[in-house]
């Protein structure tokens, strides 16, 4: 009899372990079918970004469609400052309507690094991590598992919850000190979605997309804009003011241990739309898409331009300068 218990409880753990371990397998191959099966998806949220002590909150649509098309529509909550990214068979684009311009990028994106707003990045980061881990609460699916933002060491992992029908509800990026980088809550979701044919066509985007905020062109900088962030022994050692036909631009020099350059200009709505070639990768800066490369880093903020580039220093402490820039006057 205690023979008979003692299997009986040796098969009861082994089952329990098999089906729960089977059950995390059986989701991750559910997703991922769930994606390939299908004509693609679309859904929306909001996504909060903590950069610094900021806090920048926006509205998402994220779309995909077989065959790698993809869009992903970014607005600002504060200020209905809208950006696309769009992958389609010409390329790779970030859309920015009410400056009436694109930014076109020879680009891997997005399988380049993790991606928060993309379904697909989502799961493969999961399956790729052996030591993901995974639990059951309340009837929705958690897991959790390392990330890659190679420009963004200090992102090291995300916790993604499911609800009972395999569809996406939460995604949070965590730092190394276990702070949410990025939170994107999702409101709704459909995995079976109707595109019309010019859904990723980009003169059809820029000719019907409402253009809800303004660049104030005023053509003049009533402030320099410094970054709030230095390498040790670099100092800012030049300022020039040029005048151009259209507005005005600031050439930054900082010189030291770690030599770069900031230039600041004006931002204008072009009369025509324009593609323009780019080279880098799309990437976040401050409350921006920009374009990140080698040695350089460009976004636009609050109505002005900023280009900054250095031959000697990393990516990493590029996005850093980038992101610390303020109002505030730093140290000459």
């Amino acid at each position: 009899m205690k023979k008979l218990s003692l299997c009986l409880l040796i098969l009861g753990c082994f089952l329990l372990t098999g089906c729960g371990k089977n059950s995390e397998g059986d989701i991750l191959k559910k997703l991922e079918k769930q994606i390939e099966n299908n004509n693609g998806y679309i859904f929306t949220g909001n996504l909060e970004i903590l950069n610094n002590d900021d806090i920048y909150n926006y509205e998402v649509e994220s779309a995909y469609k077989e065959d790698n098309y993809y869009k992903v529509s970014l607005k600002n909550i504060s200020n209905d400052h809208e950006q696309i990214i769009l992958k389609n068979d010409d390329g790779v684009y970030v859309l920015t309507p009410s400056l009436n311009k694109s930014f076109k990028f020879q680009s891997d994106w997005p399988y380049n690094n993790s991606q928060v707003y993309l379904l697909q990045s989502i799961v493969n980061d999961l399956e790729n991590d052996d030591e993901r881990t995974f639990k059951n609460e309340d009837g929705k699916y958690v897991f959790t598992s390392k990330v890659n933002y190679p420009n963004n060491r200090n992102l090291v992992k995300q916790k993604v919850t499911f609800n009972d029908k395999l569809e996406l509800e939460e995604v949070i990026v965590l730092d190394s000190d276990e702070i949410p980088a990025m939170t994107l809550k999702v409101e709704s979701i459909d995995y079976k979605p109707s595109f019309k044919d010019n859904y990723f066509d980009l003169n059809e985007i820029m000719n019907t997309v409402e253009v809800e905020d303004s660049v104030v062109e005023t053509g003049v900088m009533d402030d320099i804009i410094y970054p709030l962030v230095l390498p040790e022994g670099t100092k800012l050692t030049s300022e020039e003011k040029v005048q151009m036909s259209e507005g005005e631009r600031v050439i930054l020099t900082f010189s030291g241990d770690k030599p770069f350059l900031l230039v600041e200009e004006t931002a204008n709505v072009l009369d025509e739309f324009t593609v323009i070639p780019t080279m880098g990768e799309p990437f976040m800066v401050m409350d921006s898409i920009g374009a990140l490369s080698d040695n350089s880093v460009n976004f636009t903020s609050g109505g002005i331009n900023y280009y900054i580039v250095s031959d000697v220093m990393s990516q990493d402490e590029l996005l850093e300068i980038a992101n610390s820039i303020s109002v505030l006057p730093t140290m000459k």
